[in-house]
């Protein structure tokens, strides 16, 4: 899968454009190297936009000094990196005042747009934000991925479509170290796509986290972001994270929501917690990035291939995120998404992932590291089923194995790679 010297199609590009007919600002934001700018640029010349790169000193200081005459020019105007000098903001509001017609402008921001300051109210009702992820496995192999949003409207017809796979089990430890950053892909040597990730790691917790807040402890942040990187795809208690890390809870949870504000985790929020009284409420946590988590727990694919019981239960969890993060970048495409979760109960039934439509439809996915699905596998899915009735529009557990099949009514096994693969 070399990736050297390659433009990428982004889905969420036609997204973006569709969005400009109807919204006068629209933000890009995801992490640093994740390809933003090379969106914007795609942005720019689809709709013959001017670019303002606030990553680059004069233009900063340009725009810091008189910020309205950057901003108020003809035509689209495409701000890189806004955070970089958050009074562009208001700027952009009273140019709107006087002309608010739609696809004035395109911001792109490598910092969640909630924690800078006064960020939350210049522009609200004139934002639309989308979430800007790392590739695709379906936009690194040039496929045109479908397959959830046809499960979305269709669970049954979308699982006989998906077909079967040739996928091995080491094929899909390469994907999972390599992830979706594309720095990683470009990597000529094993060795290279270390240190981009070990680089990557420490620009964020030094120069990216300081953007957002000024920390008192900013040595712990490494050993912080290793222990996250340990539960990736688990419930997340920050009271025991603090207790390892050596933090007080309070700090402890301060830290995660700047790691978040940077995008290198996410949480996960429980889902269902007014449909069943025990119901948990605790988020799961996951890596943004397969690659970097690997590679933080020094997960080669030769350690990833043993079979000892340790290294199974990293491959799984780390197999989790993957999946999950794939079904994530399709959903932020997708229109009618009204919420997204993890449901366990206290009674130990658990999914990984829950999807509502706008409607109310349900849609729940089950991550697997076996080569078979049982009906076993999906218990807690049918207690679901059971529970939501019509809502409940279908369950899949993706799996290791070879094909596509009924488990049992509206709850289906479907291998992992049917994610990123045309469908028949």
């Amino acid at each position: 899968m070399s990736s050297r010297s390659r433009t990428f199609h982004r889905r969420i590009l036609d997204t973006a454009l569709a969005y400009m007919n109807d919204d006068p600002v629209i933000l890009l934001e995801g992490p640093r190297s994740v390809g933003k700018s090379t969106l914007l640029r795609q942005i720019a010349s689809a709709a013959s936009g001017r670019i303002l790169d606030l990553d680059d000193e004069a233009t900063q200081r340009a725009t810091e000094s008189d910020p309205s005459l950057m901003v108020g020019v003809e035509g689209l105007v495409c701000i890189d990196e806004y955070q970089k000098v958050p009074r562009v903001l208001d700027a952009i509001k009273a140019q709107l005042n006087v002309r608010p017609e739609p696809g004035r402008f395109v911001l792109t921001g490598s910092v969640r747009h909630e924690a800078l300051p006064r960020g939350t109210q210049a522009l609200t009702g004139r934002l639309s934000r989308l979430s800007i992820r790392p590739l695709s496995q379906g936009e690194i192999d040039g496929v045109h991925e479908e397959w959830l949003a046809a499960f979305m409207l269709d669970p049954k017809r979308a699982v006989e479509r998906s077909g079967s796979s040739t996928t091995n089990r080491a094929d899909y430890i390469e994907r999972m170290v390599l992830g979706g950053f594309p720095g990683v892909l470009a990597a000529a040597s094993i060795s290279a796509r270390h240190r981009w990730i070990d680089n990557y790691l420490g620009l964020s917790l030094k120069r990216d986290v300081i953007e957002v807040s000024n920390i008192r402890q900013p040595d712990m942040l490494p050993a912080l972001i290793n222990r996250i990187a340990g539960q990736t795809g688990q419930m997340l208690n920050v009271d025991k994270l603090a207790r390892e890390s050596g933090l007080d809870k309070v700090t402890a949870g301060r830290y995660l929501g700047l790691l978040e504000d940077i995008f290198l985790i996410y949480r996960l929020p429980a889902w269902g917690t007014t449909l069943n009284a025990r119901a948990g409420k605790l988020p799961k946590v996951h890596m943004l990035d397969s690659a970097i988590a690997a590679r933080m727990l020094r997960l080669t694919p030769a350690k990833l291939a043993a079979l000892d019981p340790t290294t199974l239960s990293e491959f799984g969890h780390l197999l989790e995120t993957f999946v999950v993060g794939e079904l994530l970048k399709q959903a932020s495409w997708l229109d009618g998404v009204n919420g997204l979760g993890h449901w366990r109960t206290h009674d130990g039934d658990e999914i990984d992932l829950i999807i509502e439509r706008d409607d109310g439809g349900i849609a729940a996915f089950e991550v697997k590291s076996a080569r078979g699905v049982s009906a076993s596998d999906v218990k807690a899915m049918a207690r679901l089923r059971d529970r939501l009735g019509a809502s409940f529009l279908g369950g899949v557990v993706f799996y290791l194995g070879e094909y596509s099949y009924s488990v049992a009514p509206g709850l289906f096994a479907v291998p992992v790679d049917r994610l990123w693969t045309a469908l028949s």
